[in-house]
């Protein structure tokens, strides 16, 4: 009788080290695939508009003619560079694989303003940023709206990315000038 209750303890012990060791690996694989699909390329998404701005920033740094145009370069690097510390964090945080550059896009753009120099560089670069801030600031406030768990990251970027459009728009008036 107490082999039978041994052997008893011995598989109930067993069944809970099993549970528990099923429990622990479970949990420190939680953060990977967290992100629902929509977040996922959301993130992606964020993270190479950042990584985007950041080398344009400087682009415009080294290439402009006009301070205003030299300024706002300096801004969207520093703006996109803690922009991108934050994204990748969260894409961290939701098991999403973050990008390391930005889209073929995003390179042919920058590809482009780096052929000009000048005033044509100063009215490119103006332009292209007044179309790239339209469109993040629509797609970063919708996300805002959303009940995703990067709706918060969205709803604190999205003044900033506001700041940039309306710097772009003046830039974009004094280049035409």
């Amino acid at each position: 009788m107490r082999t039978k209750v041994r052997n008893q303890i011995s598989k109930g012990v067993v069944a809970v080290a099993g549970v528990c060791l099923m429990t622990i690996a479970g949990a420190s694989a939680a953060p990977q695939g967290k992100a629902s699909k929509h977040d996922q390329h959301f993130l992606v998404e964020a993270i190479q508009g950042d990584l985007s701005e950041v080398k344009v920033g400087q682009l415009a740094q080294q290439k402009a003619q006009s301070d205003q145009a030299k300024q706002f370069g300096k801004m969207l690097e520093q703006d996109h560079s803690d922009n991108l510390n934050q994204a990748q964090q969260l894409a961290d945080a939701q098991g999403v694989q973050a990008p390391s550059e930005p889209n073929s896009e995003q390179k042919a753009i920058f590809d482009k303003l780096n052929g000009l120099s000048g005033a044509q560089f100063d009215a490119a670069f103006a332009r292209s940023m007044v179309k790239d801030h339209e469109e993040d600031v629509r797609k970063f406030q919708r996300e805002a709206k959303s009940q995703s768990p990067v709706a918060d990251f969205a709803k604190r970027t999205v003044p900033v990315l506001q700041k940039h459009l309306e710097t772009a728009k003046s830039l974009q008036k004094s280049a035409s000038r």
